[in-house]
Formats: structure tokens, sequence, C-alpha cells
């Protein structure tokens, strides 16, 4: 009852905490010596996005906190799937273990759809949409894997493939 009540206030709040002490290690990196834009700009961007928005949710939320306890009173709380959480989990920590050994393109191809698959409703897992699943992850994958080698000129693992593109 306590996190139906005041979940989103905590999560702002850690959120908050959380992007502050990333902006504060962001400014302890090197400083680049080539370029304006140095190895702290994209955790400093990142860190301020998510302050600003942890801040927004916890505003509104303490803002509209006596309507939103009165809604949960009067609802019925739903229990939390947490096979689906604890696989979700799973998934992530097989992810980034694999990630440098494997590649980027391989292992992103395998975690994508699995993920998908996991955090989908029970009815959405026809061969469709399981098709419609598999599009997005390809396309995403070399959507991700382009603009990060060509635009911001940063190598992503390739792993047990190396792929000069």
């Amino acid at each position: 009852m306590f996190f139906k009540k005041y979940g989103d206030i905590v999560v702002g709040v850690f959120f908050m905490a959380l992007s502050a002490i990333m902006m504060v290690m962001a400014q302890m990196l090197p400083k680049s010596k080539v370029m304006e834009i140095g190895p702290d700009f994209m955790p400093m961007v990142i860190g301020a996005i998510t302050f600003i928005l942890a801040a927004i949710l916890t505003f509104l939320n303490v803002k509209n906190m006596k309507m939103r306890a009165a809604e949960i009173d009067a609802s019925k709380i739903d229990d939390c799937d947490y096979k689906r959480v604890l696989l979700s989990a799973l998934l992530v920590l097989i992810y980034v273990f694999i990630l440098q050994p494997v590649g980027f393109i391989v292992s992103t191809l395998v975690f994508l759809p699995l993920q998908m698959l996991v955090l989908s409703p029970d009815d959405q897992r026809g061969k469709k949409q399981i098709i419609q699943l598999l599009i997005i992850d390809v396309i995403f994958t070399m959507v991700v894997f382009f603009l990060f080698r060509y635009g911001f000129k940063i190598v992503l693992p390739a792993g047990i493939f190396t792929i000069n593109l």
C-alpha cells in the first residue's frame, strides 16, 4: 500500500539523487584536449534531463497526492508479476555480461526480442507480433549501431565478429 501511494514520489526522489550523483561524477572525468565537447558532455545531458523529469514527476505527485490517495483507497490493488520482473532483470544481466565478448550487434539482436516478449502482454505473442518484434529489433539495432559508429564516432563492441562497416 505504501508503494502504491508514495511510489512515484520515492522513484522521483531516487532518480533526482541518482542524476545529481551522475552529474557530479561526470565532472570528475578528464577534460578533452582535442575537442570542446569532452567525455563529460553526454553524462551531463542525460543527468540534467533525468533530474528535470524526476523533479516534475515528484512535484506533480506531491501536488496531486490527496486526489491519488482517494483513487488508491477506492481501487483494487493488483499483484505484481514477479516472474516477468525477475526474468527481465535476468535478461539485462546476461546482456551486460555478453555484450563485450559477443559484440553489440549479435547480443542486441538476441536480447531485444527476448526482452520485448517478456514485457509484452500474453495475448500479444502471436506469430504476427513476433515478426513485428523481429523487424523492430533489426531496424533498431542497425540504426543505433550506425548512429554510434558514424554519427558519434564511437565504436561499439565488435565481439566475435569484426565488422568493418
